[in-house]
């Protein structure tokens, strides 16, 4: 039956493109809500192997290296915050980092470019 118009079904590479959105969007949002970061991070592994070969493999890998520098950046953080609040001030200087990581890849995403490896 033909509705005089096509059906569009999605392709692989449009699922790993919204993938990678939804992941990006996710660590955005755990800047407020921090266990989005790890949904974000069970999607990366989940789909890792889909995304080999692809052109998102590299945001992927970015997201990856992304969430887990943070997590050890964070777990340093804690205890030095009893060191005269230094803790404070490396914990800040991840959310930064973190903040940049995430605007750097979105913005590589929205051009379509790989991130380095």
């Amino acid at each position: 039956m033909d509705d005089g118009y096509l059906q569009r079904v999605p392709r692989a590479d449009d699922t790993l493109k919204t993938l990678t959105l939804v992941v990006y969007a996710l660590q955005a949002l755990s800047l407020f809500v921090g266990v989005t970061a790890i949904v974000g991070i069970i999607i990366n592994y989940l789909k890792r192997d889909e995304a080999a070969g692809t052109e998102w493999q590299s945001h992927f890998a970015w997201q990856i290296r992304t969430f887990w520098w943070a997590v050890i950046g964070f777990a340093v953080s804690w205890p030095l915050i009893l060191l005269l609040g230094l803790g404070f001030v490396t914990g800040f200087a991840v959310w930064v980092w973190y903040v940049y990581r995430i605007v750097r890849g979105f913005l590589a995403f929205n051009e379509r470019r790989p991130l380095p490896q």
